[in-house]
């Protein structure tokens, strides 16, 4: 009886991390979903507000290394493709206005502006640098190099075309 007893404890010992498991997972992906609202509307990366682990714990109040797990290595699924949940996590940069834009906004542009560039006269950093200010976002040179080459983009030497 008592060897009975302890597997009836022990699977309902399982079950009930499973439940909790499943409950912090829910938690997590429902404050990202609310945090990133309107990207959900839109599946557009540019509307995607800076935000760290930190504010994703303190909304849930979990400890940012489970914030972390749960976030790590899981995917999830949307009209707009399918994504990593590491994906909404990004830094900030300020703006000329003070306001806070993601990181990811300011790479999609720089990508945007390489895309659209002259092959025969590509876009040097520095020119990049100054066309993103004149946007409104303060970025170094240095982030500007950075973030190309985040994005697997070659120097303007090596993208020029004759």
């Amino acid at each position: 009886m008592l060897f009975i007893k302890q597997k009836i404890d022990a699977a309902k010992w399982f079950i009930d991390a499973i439940k909790q498991r499943q409950q912090t997972l829910y938690n997590t992906m429902h404050t990202i979903m609310d945090y990133q609202h309107d990207f959900f509307l839109t599946g557009d990366e540019t509307t995607l507000r800076p935000m760290i682990l930190k504010d994703i714990a303190e909304r849930t109040g979990l400890d940012i290394s489970t914030v972390s797990r749960v976030a790590n290595s899981k995917f999830v699924q949307t009209e707009f493709g399918t994504y990593r949940l590491k994906f909404f996590f990004s830094e900030s940069l300020s703006t000329d206005s003070g306001e806070e834009v993601s990181t990811r906004e300011v790479k999609k542009i720089l990508s945007d502006l390489i895309e659209g560039e002259s092959k025969k006269k590509p876009l040097s950093d520095e020119k990049l640098t100054e066309l993103l200010q004149e946007k409104g976002y303060n970025i170094a040179r240095r982030t500007v190099a950075k973030y190309r080459e985040q994005l697997n983009i070659p120097v303007a030497r090596l993208r020029k075309e004759l």
